[in-house]
């Protein structure tokens, strides 16, 4: 079996259009996206559009997802800003309100499993209540990556959310494509994994593309907080 691991594509068209040609053309039996297809990105209905019509995509809910279908937290956490709060709200208005039921189906955890051989997806280490994801650890080392997930059996698991791609043992392995969709770097990146009675190997992929339409849209469709977006996320200088 072999599945594609993507993740964070927020709302980037011209990457996810790219990596899925690449994707196509060396084959897959399924695609699994690990959270926030939407979310900081001017193409958030076209993307999920697009992944909707592609064959066998699996999705694991992220927490832009979860902002669509259960509303933004509230009170406003301390490090949300008012900035985010309008381009999350933008973002909500971009998508038909009937996809909240469509998505709120999407599981925080995905598993499938070969004899001897078990996967795990999620956005990112959840919390207790198993529908929140503890605070990302920036530059984490293995014991932090083993306390994050303590809660899993045996398992390889695949995660985004932390924008960096990383793959490190532990306890168990655990595997960051990298963000598909937001990056400095024009650059789309996800991996290939092999999953046999023989084991799983994982392979890291990438593929560049085009973003001068994404700058386009970004000022065409004026997205709130485009520019500190587009600078912190998608690479663009000031």
């Amino acid at each position: 079996m072999r599945i594609i691991v993507i993740t964070d594509v927020h709302a980037n068209l011209p990457a996810l259009q790219a990596a899925l040609k690449a994707i196509r053309e060396g084959g897959y039996d399924i695609i699994v996206h690990t959270g926030d297809a939407i979310g900081l990105g001017p193409y958030p209905a076209e993307c999920l559009e697009l992944l909707f019509n592609t064959p066998n995509v699996r999705f694991v809910m992220g927490n832009h997802e979860s902002y669509f279908v259960n509303g933004l937290p509230k009170p406003q956490p301390s490090l949300m800003s008012d900035g985010e709060v309008r381009h999350h709200l933008w973002t909500h208005a971009q998508l038909e309100p009937g996809l909240k039921t469509r998505i709120a189906q999407w599981a925080y955890s995905l598993s499938i499993e070969n004899p001897g051989t078990k996967a795990t997806f999620m956005h990112y280490a959840l919390d207790a209540s198993g529908q929140d994801f503890v605070r990302i650890i920036r530059h984490p080392v293995i014991t932090d990556m083993d306390s994050a997930f303590s809660s899993l059996g045996p398992t390889v698991v695949f995660y985004g959310h932390d924008h960096r791609p990383s793959d490190m043992q532990g306890r168990l392995r655990y595997v960051n494509p990298g963000p598909l969709g937001c990056s400095r770097e024009a650059v789309a990146t996800y991996c290939s994994v092999d999953l046999s009675q023989r084991g799983l190997t994982v392979e890291h992929l990438s593929i560049p593309y085009d973003r001068t339409g994404l700058y386009q849209a970004f000022e065409q469709r004026s997205v709130p907080e485009r520019q500190f977006i587009q600078q912190a996320f998608f690479g663009r200088d000031a």
